[in-house]
């Protein structure tokens, strides 16, 4: 996993595997890198100094090649980034490891772009790489399968990323140190290595990061030196195991918390006992309803809002709310009947004492006498 990087110039590996514990923030620093295509170095660190990211991510928009590689290959990323928090000494360990192996393959040397310094010998020794040039830094790009000679574990060969060729490292070799453009970014360099056995692990150098970060906490600092990753630059980014878990404060719902989640639990917030929704009082009835369950603004005996005494004969006979018997109608119909029926006998009677003339009068009167009927008692 380490061995794309372990050559690295200690400086610019110590910030890569700082930043990639924040995926989030890389993707969006590889954004604004690809849309401000034309800086570089210094100059790119001095234009995102406030951005809201980690400084280590601020620090790698000065080497567009090493920024890129984390953002196309998000899953090493994290798993680089997980490794950097939960095991350090691993990582640093791991990295002298492979440092030996490519000095004892003779492939990691001194030169015009890094200076190549052995500390102790045997099992002991730490390898230190830095900028030949400390206000030129080189980001090297090679593949692991030529740098570290024989791989010791053949069924998992070391992980292979080339760079891209538009950031001028040229034709892709199978063997060499590939080197792309020398940056001017000495001012993105904040951090160093304690190689100490037993130690191994990040330094800041603080009085160099506020000038790279404007929101930098040097707070964090105060007492030791020593990285410490921040969970507020996590982003909600899962960690990999339960205590790094803890140890961060994230935490993930539990078979509980689901159920209260999918609102089986009866302690929901807000609501009361027995599972009502909030606001509803007893019985369960809806916000702002009386006794009896009726609708807002219904009185005693369901009757519509705003109908008062004298509305229609039927809503007199209404029982308990309800609409007028179906049988209110055959009864008026047969009243309707009934005047007919006297109507007709009136103008047989007038017919019997007048002529036909009068008879058609009384016709004509019965039919006034039906007007009457239709203004009668509707």
């Amino acid at each position: 996993m380490l061995a794309p990087i372990a050559l690295y110039p200690d400086a610019v590996l110590g910030q890569v595997l700082m930043a990639a514990s924040y995926p989030l923030e890389i993707v969006e620093a590889a954004r604004w890198l690809q849309a401000n295509p034309g800086l570089k170095g210094d100059v790119a660190v001095n234009a995102v100094k406030d951005k809201s990211w980690d400084v280590s991510v601020k620090s790698l928009v000065a080497f567009p090649p090493a920024l890129m590689q984390l953002n196309d290959h998000l899953d090493w990323t994290q798993n680089l980034g997980d490794a950097m928090i939960g095991q350090q000494q691993d990582v640093a360990d791991s990295i002298q490891r492979l440092r030996a192996k490519a000095a004892d393959a003779g492939n990691l040397q001194s030169g015009q772009q890094q200076t190549v310094t052995t500390q102790g010998t045997g099992n002991d020794r730490t390898i230190v790489i830095e900028p030949t040039n400390p206000d030129v830094v080189y980001v090297p790009s090679y593949n692991p399968s030529w740098a570290y000679g024989s791989w010791p574990y053949p069924a998992n060969p070391p992980v292979y990323y080339p760079p891209a060729p538009a950031y001028g490292y040229g034709t892709l070799l199978a063997t060499g140190l590939m080197w792309g453009v020398g940056l001017a970014a000495a001012g993105a360099m904040y951090s160093n290595w304690n190689w100490a056995r037993g130690a191994g692990y990040v330094n800041i150098n603080s009085n160099r990061a506020v000038n790279i970060d404007n929101r930098f906490d040097r707070n964090r600092y105060n007492n030791s030196g020593r990285w410490q990753h921040d969970a507020g630059h996590r982003r909600g980014v899962a960690y990999r195991d339960g205590a790094t878990r803890q140890q961060f404060g994230q935490q993930r719902p539990g078979a509980e918390q689901r159920q209260q989640f999918r609102g089986q639990a009866a302690n929901r917030p807000n609501v009361g006992q027995g599972g009502q929704r909030p606001n509803i009082g007893q019985g369960g009835q809806r916000p702002n309803v009386g006794q009896g369950g009726q609708r807002p603004n219904v009185g005693q005996g369901g009757q519509r809002p705003n109908v008062g005494q004298g509305q229609r004969q039927q809503l007199q006979n209404r029982g308990g709310g309800g609409r007028p018997s179906g049988l209110s109608g055959v009864n008026r119909g047969q009243q309707v009947n009934r005047e007919a029926a006297r109507g007709r006998a009136q103008q047989s009677r007038a017919g019997a004492h007048r002529g036909g003339g009068g008879a058609r009068g009384g016709g004509g009167g019965a039919r006034a006498g039906g007007g009457a009927r239709g203004g009668g008692r509707r």
